[in-house]
């Protein structure tokens, strides 16, 4: 289950799912099942060539007994043709399995009416007998186009869908994302906490934050808004904490984190140099950053130089207080735990493991 929480946890991958769950909704279930799409009641103009030939062989043998030049018309017309623009049309009946010549007296006496009458639209739904032998055929004239209406039980369906989808959605965005955020991270720090309480109590409540007045640090009185603890293992490539902070009243006062800031070397897993530790504050205009170099990193003037324009440059150390403040805001940020990475690299250049305890106090 927390290996499902985190990979949900990621953008690209929530994104993906996503995807495939739409268009498995999309198009077996809507689009093939429950309202597939029907053609209903279209016009001739629809119909295969070969099926247009035979269509204007009856529009022929119909005129042979009607003699109404504007019938014909208006069914030459449902097939998307007229004389004008396919002149010659009428001379190559026998593709559609007629018998007639180019210089027979009834196409030449159709023809002149087509170009000398006006046709006529044809009443929806009129049809007219031609006869093949001594058989009567009925010949299909032009109808509109309609669709079929969605009967009430579908749209019962489409609609309970709908909400069941939309309530699955909710409660999966509130455990993996809301709850995640406010609760899961919170429980997490205080479990860490506590482990290190066992292994060094007397020097650990030592450095747990102050729920009272601390003078050196300029820390208002009083417990903070939010408390948070954060650790780093190297490994962890895509390593970006953030935390919601919260009044108790509920109110939404900001949020703060720490991510991956700069690495050195090749290969993987990533060897990090530098943690960004950041405050937003609603109620300010720009977000406050510090970035925790390593030893190796604060010495190396390329990489200071460069990290420089990304917030203030701080050496980490064992036990060091970062502080940040905003308008209305102050973080303090602890660390509690720094291992330096073994290996090829510069001594003091990357992180193996990195633990820090977070608390905020609104001003």
């Amino acid at each position: 289950m927390d290996k499902i929480k985190s990979l949900l946890a990621r953008p690209l991958i929530t994104g993906i799912l996503g995807l495939v769950v739409g268009l498995i909704i999309g198009l077996p279930l809507l689009g093939w099942w429950l309202i597939p799409v029907r053609w209903k009641d279209v016009d001739a103009s629809y119909l295969r060539a070969d099926l247009k030939a035979q269509y204007l062989c009856m529009v022929v043998d119909s005129y042979k007994i009607n003699r109404d030049p504007s019938l014909a018309a208006a069914r030459i017309d449902s097939l998307g043709m007229n004389l004008q623009t396919s002149p010659f049309m009428l001379d190559t009946l026998q593709t559609g399995g007629c018998n007639y010549q180019p210089g027979d007296p009834d196409i030449l006496e159709l023809k002149s009416a087509l170009l000398s009458g006006t046709p006529a639209q044809l009443p929806l739904g009129t049809e007219a007998a031609v006869t093949e032998g001594s058989n009567p055929v009925a010949l299909p004239t032009a109808i509109s186009t309609t669709t079929k209406p969605v009967n009430k039980t579908s749209t019962i369906l489409l609609s309970a869908l709908c909400a069941l989808f939309l309530l699955v959605g909710g409660a999966l965005v509130y455990i993996f994302f809301i709850r995640n955020r406010k609760k899961g991270k919170v429980d997490a720090g205080t479990e860490m906490e506590e482990e290190y309480m066992e292994e060094e109590p007397s020097s650990y409540a030592n450095q747990s934050m102050p729920s009272k007045t601390i003078p050196a640090s300029g820390v208002p009185s009083g417990g903070p808004a939010a408390h948070f603890m954060t650790t780093y293992v190297i490994g962890d490539d895509l390593y970006d904490d953030s935390f919601s902070i919260d009044a108790q009243t509920g109110e939404f006062l900001g949020e703060c984190g720490v991510g991956i800031s700069d690495t050195i070397g090749v290969g993987d897993p990533k060897k990090v140099t530098a943690f960004e530790v950041w405050l937003f504050d609603k109620n300010d205009i720009q977000t406050v950053t510090k970035v925790l170099m390593s030893s190796h990193a604060m010495n190396d003037p390329a990489i200071r130089q460069r990290l420089a324009s990304k917030g203030e440059p701080l050496q980490i150390e064992a036990g060091q207080q970062i502080l940040l403040e905003t308008a209305t805001l102050q973080l303090e940020a602890r660390v509690i735990e720094l291992v330096y990475g073994q290996g090829a690299l510069p001594q003091g250049s990357f992180f193996e493991r990195l633990t820090l305890e977070i608390a905020v106090w609104p001003k």
